[in-house]
């Protein structure tokens, strides 16, 4: 009786697992259709941008589907192309050519993979949010401004300053031209479409705005045979270009390995941030933050094999997927199975695609990436993690990629330094000898260079014909340079004030 009921119960918890099994699969599927639809027009578009055939954007979405999402890390978080390295990719490409570009997603995949290995994948959380925001943000408006010129079929200039410097003839040209004018009434519409597809009904809204834009532009420009320039098409198999010996003496150089390092450090950064906030948002397993790096490296190193574009997870497609009901990895695997078949079966889509729609996802894209309602309350209650977003953005715009976050992680060490070395002053006469004639001056907190001003502009104020003595046992940190500083200080002011009282006694006799 008790094997026969103990069979029974197993027979039932069976069932009830072939059922969960099933009822996951099936939400998983749902997802993964979803998320792809999600990122094909964004795949397209980073590739577009990045200066690089559009299959290669593909290609990654497809290595994030199919070899990231296999391995462990995070559960639900979707990895590809994504903006946030767009304007990297394409400076690197317009350095060194496509041919260069897997071998610097190569190199930077292997970073990733000796960074996991030495499980500082969890460490990545320790930069400063300020940096990253302000990281999304410079890239946010370089986005912007750049792609404002393939939104009316015309070349992007170089620069975001010369970008914004040439505005004013992009919009008399446009509208002097019934080319551009089309192409910019389609981006036009495209952003229109993404901006209100919030307001649709609720059944409406599951399917992703992107690709409904993209999809009526698509269909407008092919009804009515619009002038407008299309995505150029040369087929999957001909667009991988592994890397090629030629190509590797011009990375062996040190720009190159600045570059590298840019591509490492920010894909690993946005994709650990992007698991951060993925967690929130369903009651799953958690990230492993190790493993991931190491996922993202194994991806990385794939797609620089295939001379395809950097990965990293993007937390559009990670959101939607979470969304969607997806409950295991399945639906990032089954992702890229159906961005594969497209790419393979229908090729010939893609070459309908208007430029100027994809520059209008883009552009929404960039709009996004710029935290505007937090700017408000982050400068009333945390006035310095301000400057360090607005430095971080600023220095990404007007210099580099690299550059911009290097000075965002100096200002912000600044600051935390600053804040740390909070420091107290205090003076009052010395009456352990009944005596006015000297001064004890205590110092409190964390003594450091950087309060050097500070504590030094209170000791000058004090009377110069009295000694002073410091205090400095209720000091918890004292640096070397403030210790030698306030000891030459010390020194230089009682033997003063004792020539002082000296002359003066000399005086009086």
């Amino acid at each position: 009786m008790n094997r026969a009921f103990t069979c029974g119960r197993c027979r039932v918890r069976l069932r009830q697992g072939a059922r969960q099994s099933s009822a996951d699969l099936r939400a998983d599927i749902t997802a993964s259709v979803v998320v792809s639809l999600v990122a094909l027009p964004l795949c397209v578009g980073v590739a577009v941008a990045s200066g690089v055939p559009a299959e290669l954007g593909l290609v990654t979405g497809i290595v994030g589907g199919l070899v990231t999402g296999l391995l462990p890390g995070s559960s639900l978080q979707v990895s590809g192309p994504a903006a946030g390295l767009t304007v990297l990719v394409l400076h690197a490409v317009n350095d060194y050519g496509v041919g260069a570009l897997g071998f610097l997603v190569l190199a930077a995949g292997l970073i990733q993979l000796v960074l996991g290995a030495l499980g500082l994948g969890r460490w990545f959380r320790a930069i400063s949010l300020a940096v990253v925001e302000g990281m999304l943000a410079g890239i946010g408006l370089i986005l912007v401004v750049g792609q404002l010129y393939p939104m009316a079929d015309q070349r992007s200039p170089g620069s975001v300053v010369a970008g914004l410097m040439g505005l004013p003839r992009l919009f008399t040209e446009t509208a002097g031209s019934p080319h551009t004018l089309t192409a910019a009434c389609l981006g036009t519409g495209t952003i229109a479409v993404m901006a209100l597809w919030k307001h649709v009904p609720r059944r409406v809204r599951s399917v992703p705005s992107a690709l409904v834009a993209v999809a009526l532009s698509t269909a407008l420009a092919t009804v009515f045979r619009l002038p407008v320039e299309r995505v150029d098409v040369q087929g999957l198999a001909s667009a991988i270009r592994p890397p090629s010996a030629d190509a590797l003496g011009r990375v062996a150089e040190v720009g190159a390995l600045g570059t590298v390092l840019a591509i490492a450090v920010i894909a690993s950064a946005e994709s650990l941030f992007s698991a951060a906030a993925v967690d929130r948002l369903h009651t799953g397993p958690t990230t492993d933050y190790d493993r991931e790096l190491l996922a993202q490296g194994v991806g990385n190193a794939v797609c620089g094999a295939l001379g395809a574009l950097p990965m990293t997870a993007v937390i559009v497609r990670s959101s939607a997927n979470v969304q969607a009901g997806a409950r295991t990895k399945a639906s990032r695997v089954l992702h890229g199975v159906w961005l594969l078949l497209f790419t393979a079966l229908i090729p010939g889509a893609l070459g309908l695609i208007p430029l100027a729609s994809l520059a209008g996802v883009l552009v929404c894209s960039g709009w996004r990436l710029v935290p505007w309602r937090r700017l408000g309350p982050l400068w009333r209650r945390h006035r310095g993690e301000a400057v360090v977003l607005g430095a971080t953005a600023i220095g990404i715009v007007t210099t580099s990629m690299f550059e911009g976050v290097l000075a965002g992680l100096a200002l912000a060490v600044m600051k935390t330094a600053w804040e740390m070395s909070d420091v107290r002053v205090r003076v009052r006469v010395d009456s352990v000898n009944n005596s006015t004639d000297s001064l004890q001056v205590t110092v409190s907190g964390n003594a450091t260079f950087l309060q050097l001003p500070r504590i030094l502009g209170v000791l000058d104020k004090q009377p110069k014909e009295r000694t002073v003595e410091l205090d400095l046992r209720n000091l918890q940190h004292l640096d070397h340079t403030c210790r030698t500083t306030l000891d030459e200080w010390l020194s230089r002011h009682n033997d003063a004030a004792a020539s002082a009282a000296t002359h003066s006694s000399r005086s009086e006799e």
